[in-house]
């Protein structure tokens, strides 16, 4: 800057006419802006150069500004100290932001903000209104135990496997009411899906949930919100299924009853449980539980286990990680207030819903190749029909998988199903 000052004064100074004054002079004006270009450049670096941590963090709120609408938009240039309070303040949203923008690896922000609202399961229409008297219309006096279940794939999705866990609701409970909360089985293809059971006179019914409903007043209701006007990164894992994980909460917390998994055949009648939760693992030394599930739930309307796992849900929702809101979820929040009072609840152990852990549940659908084989089967088959409540088939695992003829899957299927068709078929 002094060297362009010096520079100009001589040039100004050496200038023998008004006309070359004014050209000397924009030449002047030139030289000083590119040099204060240069200053500014070379000189940002160094400003934070000492301090990395906060170089980093500056650069972590820029990522916020840029993807959080609700986050308020503070001006670029501030001093160091300025930044770190800011981000201390806002540390847990921007650990929680930084961690969805990683797992998408690319996909920006931006293109859920507008994928998110076309998802039919958050529209609102004349259907989704019917919801909650639909319910109350189902759910009666002459219901037994109310079972609900969730379908959020498509009609055609729901094959053999599906059906034959309705089939075994039915099967140990034939004045249970199941309710599947589905838009595509609420449909004419998924009334036929079902009415051979309606036809035998089981009370069945797919009906469309309303959400915005649901989650009114709930936890979960700013989550929704955040989620459907595109503000909350729904992450890589479909959101299909973390919204299971929370449409079964929200049912349970409003009417009560029994939820089940679509892919969990059941054994024996499950309406003396209470407020009931399975461990799916149990450390074998000190018989605690190491890990519990959600695949199947028992719970009473309102309770106060219930709107701690919706809360957990949506304070630490994560669409990146595998089971963090669903297993992981039930399994932090029963961690913290198993024991407490007015937290009154049944851990029962993995034989009750989980009696064959996932990397092993290939082993039932296989008919045993010799005399071992077949006592281990004959043994497997006599501890499932005296201690477990139903199989839970770990879809994902066994889809694929054929039941065969005379394996243990088969011989339970054949003793617990209502139609009895195709049940040694692979789901497709």
């Amino acid at each position: 800057m002094l060297v362009a000052k010096i520079f100009g004064c001589r040039l100004v100074s050496r200038a023998k006419s008004p006309l070359a004054s004014v050209i000397l002079f924009a030449v002047l004006m030139y030289f000083m802006l590119v040099n204060s270009i240069i200053s500014n450049i070379s000189l940002e670096p160094t400003v934070f150069s000492h301090n990395k941590e906060d170089s980093q963090a500056l650069q972590t709120l820029k990522v916020v500004r840029k993807t959080s609408s609700d986050v308020v938009l503070l001006p670029l240039p501030l001093t160091v100290p300025t930044q770190n309070k800011i981000i201390e303040v806002d540390n847990e949203r921007r650990n929680s932001l930084a961690s969805s923008l990683t797992g998408r690896k690319g996909h920006g922000v931006g293109k859920f903000r507008r994928k998110l609202p076309e998802y039919a399961i958050f529209k609102s229409d004349e259907l989704t209104k019917k919801f909650h008297g639909r319910v109350l219309g189902f759910f009666n006096n002459r219901c037994e135990v109310h079972f609900f279940m969730t379908w959020i794939s498509p009609v055609e999705s729901f094959g053999r496997r599906e059906t034959m866990a309705v089939e075994s609701v039915f099967k140990s409970h034939p004045n249970g009411c199941l309710m599947i909360l589905s838009r595509t089985m609420d449909s004419v293809r998924g009334y036929r899906l079902l009415k051979p059971l309606l036809d035998r006179g089981f009370k069945v019914v797919a009906v469309t949930p309303d959400i915005p409903f649901l989650v009114k007043n709930t936890p979960a209701e700013a989550w929704f919100n955040e989620m459907k006007s595109g503000k909350k990164d729904p992450g890589g894992i479909p959101l299909a299924q973390n919204l299971s994980n929370l449409i079964r909460l929200l049912v349970l917390h409003k009417y009560g009853g029994v939820y089940l998994d679509t892919d969990f055949i059941v054994l024996k009648s499950l309406k003396g449980l209470k407020n009931t939760i399975g461990a799916q693992s149990m450390d074998a030394a000190s018989k605690n539980w190491t890990r519990l599930n959600n695949a199947v739930l028992v719970f009473d309307m309102k309770h106060p286990l219930v709107l701690k796992f919706i809360e957990e849900f949506a304070l630490t929702f994560d669409g990146n990680k595998w089971g963090h809101n669903g297993p992981y979820m039930v399994s932090r929040v029963v961690g913290r207030f198993e024991g407490r009072g007015g937290y009154n609840f049944t851990i029962l152990p993995p034989l009750a819903f989980y009696p064959v852990d996932w990397v092993k549940i290939g082993s039932l659908f296989k008919v045993p190749k010799d005399r071992a084989g077949s006592r281990w089967a004959e043994a497997k088959l006599q501890q499932l029909k005296g201690k477990t409540y139903g199989v839970h088939l770990w879809n994902k695992q066994s889809r694929k998988l054929q039941v065969e003829e005379g394996s243990v899957m088969g011989r339970l299927m054949a003793e617990h199903c209502v139609l009895c068709k195709n049940v040694y078929t692979p789901t497709s």
